[in-house]
């Protein structure tokens, strides 16, 4: 972890991201596509090996997020074609199935409660500690609610901001200027904690808002955040 920490008072809002930081997608959504495997019988249309269908699922989802959040799709087609695409990596050419497992796939993830090591000791920690806890989160709105609800750490986040409901996508500083009037929070008193560089840090340092990099994967960092942790347990040491 950085060395330094955060001046007494300095934040007085704590901006989290939700997916990869706090709620583990990649878990969550293992779970969720292995209920789907054995709920489709997708074994008998020819996907053998479910290691490699989650494997790349993930690929594909990543992609489809980027185009996007860069406004090249629509949020529908980026629900069905990460499944459809997945689907043609095993020759199966079944949009209807596609589009049903992209349904279900949303019905049952929101659901599922995993979250990193220390979330809700961390969560709670914070709160103890008087800090204003919020989100800024590229996800759904519904989907995203049902998240925190479901996995018990709705009740830590007086705001939620989804790009759904502010029309605006980290990392473009519109989404964090929304964040900042809703919560009535100043630059200078907010930070950023996410796990994406491109995304959360990137947006944040565009915005002008200090930033915590929440480095789970121990990956190299091609931007310098204001402060960088390994681990969720970190974040005490600097707050």
């Amino acid at each position: 972890m950085n060395k330094k920490t955060a001046g007494p008072g300095k934040y007085k809002h704590l901006f989290f991201d939700l997916d990869h930081t706090l709620w583990d997608f990649e878990a969550n959504s293992k779970v969720t596509l292995r209920d789907l495997y054995d709920e489709l019988d997708l074994k008998s249309k020819g996907i053998h090996d479910f290691d490699l269908f989650h494997k790349n699922y993930l690929v594909h989802n990543e992609r489809l997020w980027e185009r996007f959040r860069n406004g090249f799709i629509r949020v529908d087609e980026l629900r069905w074609k990460r499944m459809w695409l997945t689907l043609l990596d095993f020759k199966i050419g079944d949009e209807k199935l596609a589009r049903d497992m992209g349904i279900r796939f949303l019905d049952l993830l929101p659901t599922r409660k995993l979250l990193f090591p220390h979330t809700v000791e961390l969560l709670e920690y914070l709160t103890q500690k008087k800090y204003q806890l919020h989100l800024i989160t590229n996800g759904f709105e519904l989907t995203q609610h049902s998240k925190l609800k479901n996995s018990g750490i709705d009740k830590y986040f007086i705001e939620v901001v989804t790009s759904e409901s502010c029309n605006s996508l980290k990392p473009h500083k519109e989404i964090f200027e929304y964040a900042l009037a809703k919560t009535g929070a100043t630059k200078e008193e907010s930070i950023m904690i996410g796990d994406s560089l491109d995304v959360d840090i990137q947006g944040a340092i565009n915005a002008g808002i200090d930033q915590v990099y929440v480095n789970h994967i121990n990956g190299e960092a091609h931007i310098k955040p204001t402060y960088t942790v390994y681990s969720l347990k970190e974040l005490e040491a600097i707050f």
